[in-house]
């Protein structure tokens, strides 16, 4: 096991122009550093490193390109108006990672190397943590598997590297419900595939249903489930709840749902404000006929990007549903100012998810 006060830090001596913070977009930049650990079979994990943002160079024949074998995670860091850094749940995104390591047959990391590797790189680049409203330093880990050889069989050799990129506001002119369709040809996932893992296949499934979408004016797709195509899973990047006669009701994980950090910190938080939560199958057509009938009160997504995002329209087999008259609702709005109100740290957290960043890395070279 690798020792977390061996990660050493080289330092870029060739420091990039930082973007200003009213033109961050999202994932366009990145900073200064990153974090590579690699992985021999014979060896297990070795050698974490804090090194300058560099390209990575790979063998053609390198298993992640030919197999898929691939792991990601995405979590934030947060500048407060005292100027402390604070992580949102980092240990979930790590116990997490490390399910979807062990779902795609990739060797476990040590949680408290991981944590620390967060951290250290935090430190280091900890001038690029915006601090205007909205924003945030957003983290990506993720795993790839590098041995150069063909052959249907898990990876010998693999990468875990962390870059990190400064993210403007998801909402610069305010909270802004979306148009989502609801899909009902293409299947992304099914219970025993490897729905419930993050890793890069599950996103790629996704996109030729994404375009069309687009293409008719919807911004993201509500998947069904693949076996009977009926009943609510998730949208491409989000947990989805409804509010329908006063009761918010969010999908059961079922094998081939994320188990987003956002959507249990959500369902945490409805029910500290007494709020009826229902984790359920949930049936399209059950979520159309309270449409029609008037009690669907609410729809929004929970996620790391956006950790809220109401929706305003859906679109099923051409019919369209109307939701709160196309406006943010007032639980929508609620839940998305405590929830960030806790990030930034100009709320209570009452429930411990905040990690404070030292500002000092250790290891530096």
């Amino acid at each position: 096991m690798v020792n977390p006060l061996e990660i050493k830090v080289e330092r870029n001596k060739h420091k990039k122009t930082k973007p200003p913070q009213d033109q961050l977009g999202f994932g366009v930049h990145f900073t200064d550093h990153m974090f590579v650990m690699d992985y021999a079979q014979e060896k297990g994990w070795y050698h974490p490193r804090i090194v300058p943002y560099q390209p990575i160079v790979l063998d053609p024949a390198a298993k992640v390109f030919h197999y898929g074998q691939t792991i990601f995670e995405g979590l934030k860091a947060y500048r407060t108006g005292d100027g402390r850094t604070l992580l949102f749940r980092p240990q979930k995104n790590i116990e997490r990672m490390n399910r979807s390591n062990e779902r795609l047959s990739v060797p476990q990391l040590d949680e408290a190397l991981f944590l620390s590797a967060l951290q250290q790189l935090i430190a280091a680049d900890q001038d690029w943590i915006p601090s205007g409203a909205g924003t945030s330093l957003y983290i990506r880990p993720f795993v790839i598997a590098t041995q150069p050889a063909l052959g249907v069989s898990p990876s010998e050799h693999y990468q875990f590297i962390i870059i990190m990129s400064p993210v403007g506001a998801y909402y610069p002119e305010g909270i802004n419900p979306v148009k989502i369709f609801v899909e009902a040809e293409y299947v992304r996932a099914v219970i025993g595939g490897v729905g419930e893992a993050k890793t890069a296949g599950n996103y790629a499934a996704g996109l030729k249903a994404q375009e069309a979408a687009k293409e008719l004016g919807y911004s993201q797709v509500l998947w069904l489930d693949g076996v009977h195509r009926t009943y609510i899973e998730e949208v491409g990047s989000m947990n989805v709840f409804f509010k329908i006669n006063g009761t918010v009701l969010t999908p059961a994980l079922n094998g081939s749902i994320l188990d987003g950090i956002t959507r249990s910190s959500m369902i945490q938080l409805l029910k500290h404000l007494d709020i009826p939560i229902e984790e359920r199958m949930i049936s399209i057509e059950e979520l159309y006929e309270a449409g029609r009938n008037g009690t669907l009160e609410e729809a929004f997504g929970t996620g790391t990007a956006a950790v809220i995002s109401p929706i305003g329209e859906l679109s099923w087999k051409g019919e369209k549903l109307v939701i709160q008259d196309g406006q943010t609702g007032e639980l929508s709005k609620k839940l998305y100012d405590t929830l960030t109100g806790i990030q930034k740290g100009s709320l209570a957290d009452p429930f411990g998810w905040m990690v404070e960043v030292s500002e000092t890395p250790s290891g530096v070279l």
